[in-house]
């Protein structure tokens, strides 16, 4: 089924036949101490495509997200991301991989003593030997790219909260990477910026022929944006598939959460009663 949002389709691949796929995610277990954060979790990410992973607080994204990025180590199951085996992959590997991955945080994590420039030429000197002029013009491109031109002398403290995930956005693609995560992208932002922001990224797939995985719990934007989406609960995959797929799922906490209506759970009286008298320890 084709999707009617306004993302379209993921551009085809060079060559013919199925896009390959750059994230398979097998029956992903994962803990934080005794507590069970994800449990089996599948994904499949294709080559050019735009997919969102979303669920409400505590459903499980940022938990997944740090598991695609190789932070935390699965309990069970397997991740390979752009090939790679991230159970068994060892620092080097993991160390190579990244220099394929871009990552925009939620709150843009810029560091507050560096221009706008210095934040984004950061990753060029990091894991490059380019000499300084090469880095200041690839910058300038990035930066122009995310309609930042101008603007790269100036301290992240002197930029509104959208030009602060634009100028996220310009150091985790300054790399050109194959494959993009961003975390939250709309959050904190007023509806004109958010979609932007939104149009911003779809245009960076069409023109870099980048995949990109986007965590967020916005329903517009993620209807906007979307090619395919994930919706996680409690750890668990609830639904998977294009927008009018996911839009269509009977499961009715997936409509609770598209139609923001509160879940309800009935009360275990004797178990409440249990966690209270309970003694730590």
């Amino acid at each position: 089924m084709t999707s009617k949002g306004t993302a379209g389709s993921p551009p085809a691949p060079e060559s013919a036949g199925v896009a390959e796929n750059v994230i398979e995610v097998r029956d992903l277990v994962t803990y934080y101490g005794d507590r069970r954060i994800l449990e089996h979790v599948g994904l499949t990410v294709r080559a050019g495509e735009i997919r969102i992973i979303m669920g409400g607080s505590g459903s499980g994204k940022s938990t997944l997200l740090r598991c695609l990025l190789g932070l935390n180590r699965p309990r069970s199951g397997s991740i390979r991301v752009l090939g790679t085996n991230l159970a068994g992959a060892t620092s080097a590997e993991l160390q190579a991989l990244r220099r394929h991955l871009g990552v925009s945080f939620q709150g843009g994590a810029l560091f507050t003593s560096m221009t706008v420039r210095e934040n984004v030429m950061l990753p060029l000197r990091e894991h490059t030997d380019l000499d300084e002029s090469t880095m200041r013009i690839m910058a300038r491109m990035k930066l122009e790219v995310v309609n930042l031109g101008g603007f790269e002398d100036l301290m992240p403290a002197e930029l509104s909260g959208g030009m602060v995930k634009r100028a996220a956005l310009a150091r985790a693609i300054v790399m050109d990477p194959k494959l993009l995560f961003f975390d939250e992208p709309p959050a904190g932002l007023d509806p004109v910026v958010a979609a932007e922001l939104d149009q911003l990224i779809l245009q960076l797939r069409d023109a870099m022929r980048m995949t990109i995985l986007v965590v967020t719990h916005e329903l517009e934007s993620a209807f906007a944006i979307a090619d395919t989406l994930t919706v996680l609960d409690h750890g668990r995959v609830l639904a998977a598939g294009t927008v009018d797929e996911v839009r269509d799922c009977p499961e009715p906490r997936v409509q609770n959460l598209l139609n923001r209506r509160p879940s309800v759970e009935a009360l275990d009286v004797d178990a409440y009663l249990r966690r209270l008298t309970a003694e730590d320890g």
